[in-house]
């Protein structure tokens, strides 16, 4: 087993930080079986006063080469024996150590002004790093929400490191920077990226669960300046969107006052359109006077988008769609060894008005393999093969040797 890929996941909710950290430890070096590579930890924003003190006292227990992680507003990991669970504004940590032959390892923190110029050669950003392109790295990424340069960060892995997954969070639970932490090795950092890479035997597949569904047609942008569509099919945008929700029921007209989003279609050559096609983004304004629509992202003339609904029921089914057909594709390839969730505060109970939907529903399709992750300010993951960070957003991580 020593010479095969390993996984293990461990969750305590107990208050003391020690105990809770004696438990992870204890419950997932036992349940590996083999020296950990890899350590990742989450821990909740319940511990906040005393976030100095997690490395520490994880040096104390376990030796493991490479450790990253982050703060959360909840955390995602089982305890023995039972089933994967999603622990939101509560004490707890979870720890996911890993057994990778086969696999370089390497952990990086960046700050924003570091970041070279877009125009840069892709070395600038592999000098960063130093991490090399080739075998392709999958990345796990943790940021805090407050730092600059996040969205540069991503275009700069995709520009520099094309054909690998990036994927990861923004630490969530506080207000203020000082409030969050990022966990490298033996450091603490309140700003910039912690993230590690992962090159070799490892292959790192993703759900991008984005929680929306269509609603009416396609439409073409036929004109546009930065983030604020004039023309939509030629006419005015305010009048096509007001068409559109006045032939919606009575309850998506309700959802569409405070729930309507906008999908701009990744693939411009793609004939028809599913989810996972689009990037979701929030609706931020109209112009009554001039019928214009202002989005939360740059858009083209030429670029296809259709409006959105998200509610409990769209995402449950959003989420539900994608997992089936991921569990189509993948058949043929090795089996999933472990999963990292890395899912919207804004999902969760506060979403379903239930605990552990998004996990539940993933064990479902993936019984039996160790899950750990947290609840993030901001998603990170691709769609149709560029990284983005989302909002309301459900990642899924899926860990299997190459």
């Amino acid at each position: 087993m020593a010479n095969q890929m390993q996984w293990a996941n461990a969750l305590s909710t107990h208050h003391s930080l020690e105990t809770a950290v004696t438990e992870v430890v204890q419950q997932a070096v036992s349940s590996l079986a083999a020296p950990a590579d890899l350590a990742l930890v989450f821990i909740s924003a319940a511990f906040t006063s005393e976030y100095s003190r997690v490395l520490p006292l994880l040096a104390d227990k376990l030796s493991v080469p490479v450790l990253v992680g982050c703060s959360a507003a909840g955390v995602v990991g089982a305890k023995s024996d039972h089933p994967t669970q999603e622990v939101e504004a509560e004490p707890a940590i979870s720890l996911t150590l890993a057994h990778l032959p086969g696999v370089e390892i390497r952990s990086f923190h960046v700050m924003g002004d570091q970041l070279p110029d877009l125009d840069s050669s892709p070395d600038a950003w592999v000098d960063l790093l130093g991490v090399p392109p080739s075998p392709a790295p999958q990345f796990l990424l943790f940021s805090s929400a407050f730092s600059a340069g996040t969205n540069d960060l991503l275009q700069g892995l995709d520009f520099a490191y094309p054909g690998s997954v990036v994927a990861g969070g923004q630490a969530s639970g506080a207000f203020a920077s000082d409030r969050v932490a990022l966990f490298c090795h033996d450091r603490l950092y309140r700003q910039g990226t912690v993230g590690v890479a992962l090159s070799g035997d490892i292959v790192m597949e993703t759900i991008v669960a984005q929680g929306c569904r269509p609603i009416g047609e396609p439409l073409q942008v036929t004109k546009a300046e930065r983030n604020i569509i004039l023309e939509l099919d030629e006419q005015v945008p305010l009048k096509v969107l007001r068409d559109l929700i006045d032939g919606l029921s009575e309850e998506e007209k309700m959802l569409a006052q405070h729930s309507l989003f906008v999908g701009l279609a990744m693939d411009e050559f793609k004939l028809s359109l599913k989810r996972g096609d689009f990037l979701i983004r929030n609706l931020l304004g109209v112009d009554p006077a001039a019928g214009a629509i202002a989005i939360g992202d740059r858009v083209r003339p030429g670029q296809r988008l259709q409006f959105h609904l998200r509610d409990s029921q769209a995402s449950a089914e959003d989420l539900e769609l994608l997992l089936q057909e991921y569990q189509n594709q993948s058949s043929a390839g090795s089996s999933p060894l472990a999963a990292l969730m890395f899912s919207c505060v804004g999902r969760g109970v506060g979403l379903y008005g239930k605990p552990d939907f998004d996990s539940q529903l993933f064990s479902r399709y993936f019984d039996d393999i160790p899950m750990g992750g947290c609840f993030c300010g901001g998603e990170i993951g691709p769609v149709s093969g560029q990284t983005f960070l989302h909002g309301y957003t459900s990642v899924f991580t899926i860990c299997r040797p190459r």
